[in-house]
């Protein structure tokens, strides 16, 4: 697997773009992930559609196309140095392939910051763009706008990224080892469903694989495991880090399969790192060089996440 291209860091001043490219999102938690942004003298804009429904399906921050309207509008607007995503939910897998992947390819790297359901577009931004991407909190998200540690840890990457490159966890250490890869990863059910489309990566080999979810039974996360196992996704992979399993079964069970499905793979893998659905969210750099050491619970970045 290889490394990608690193996105300019920001600077005081710089412009960032707030999209909605999956679920619905309330007013009142936008305005409030816009008030900490300024507070970081960003200079934040909202995209047309962010605050949309669908008028049919209420899972849905307005139709496909004006989802993917604003997100590339965003991205290839030159006075915009960063993307972050208003929240996650459901939905960009029903408007990935609207996007104009020449145009935006063609606009060149900057930051793009989501994660949960945004993982369909951290695999698509991997695979069209070649480009890093920041598994992170978003902008409207309630583990953002109420949690300085999440903001501290998005900000010191946004900013001064070359003071987070060892990303220290309180994860313990489920399959000893360190290993060396290329980060990538996301929502565990996403990267599932995301098998055989025209935006996945073909497999994990060669990276070090990040892996969450969030309101899953033990049962389906087996199905999710299974499926990556059984198509040979996982072939390859150098190491495996764990996040939360927020609203999952009790974590005892959701240990016990993750130990089940991963521990024959024969490489380190640590558990609660400290990324996803969680209070104090870390932010993780996808398409990085790195080492996992499992037992010391540590990422270490080759080079900062950002130029």
């Amino acid at each position: 697997m290889r490394e990608l291209l690193r996105p300019s860091r920001l600077a005081p001043g710089a412009r960032v773009a707030v999209v909605a490219p999956s679920g619905p999102v309330p007013e009142e938690r936008v305005q409030a992930g816009l008030d900490v942004l300024r507070g970081w003298d960003l200079d934040p804009v909202v995209a047309p559609h962010v605050l949309d429904r669908h008028g049919e399906f209420d899972y849905l921050a307005g139709t496909d196309a004006d989802r993917a309207a604003d997100l590339q509008a965003a991205w290839c607007d030159p006075s915009v140095d960063a993307v972050l995503c208003a929240r996650g939910g459901y939905g960009v897998q029903r408007m990935v392939e609207l996007l104009d992947w020449d145009a935006m390819s063609a606009a060149g790297p900057k930051v793009f910051v989501g994660f949960s359901d945004i993982t369909a577009l951290h695999e698509a931004f991997a695979t069209r763009l070649g480009l890093v991407s920041l598994h992170g909190p978003m902008a409207a998200g309630i583990d953002f706008i109420k949690n300085a540690h999440a903001q501290d840890h998005l900000k010191a990457t946004l900013f001064a990224p070359e003071t987070v490159r060892t990303i220290t966890s309180s994860g313990t250490t489920l399959v000893p080892g360190r290993a060396r890869g290329v980060t990538l990863g996301g929502c565990l059910c996403l990267l599932a469903a995301e098998l055989g489309t025209p935006h996945a990566r073909p497999g994990a080999r060669g990276g070090l694989l990040c892996l969450e979810d969030v309101g899953e039974e033990t049962y389906r996360l087996d199905r999710y495991l299974t499926q990556l196992l059984r198509t040979g996704w996982l072939d390859g992979v150098q190491g495996v880090l764990l996040g939360s399993w927020e609203r999952c079964d009790p974590y005892e069970k959701v240990r016990a399969l993750l130990v089940d499905r991963l521990g024959s793979l024969g490489v380190p893998v640590v558990e609660e790192f400290g990324f996803g659905h969680c209070e104090g969210a870390l932010t993780i750099p996808f398409g990085v060089s790195a080492e996992l050491d499992a037992d010391a619970g540590t990422l270490t970045l080759d080079e900062p996440a950002l130029r």
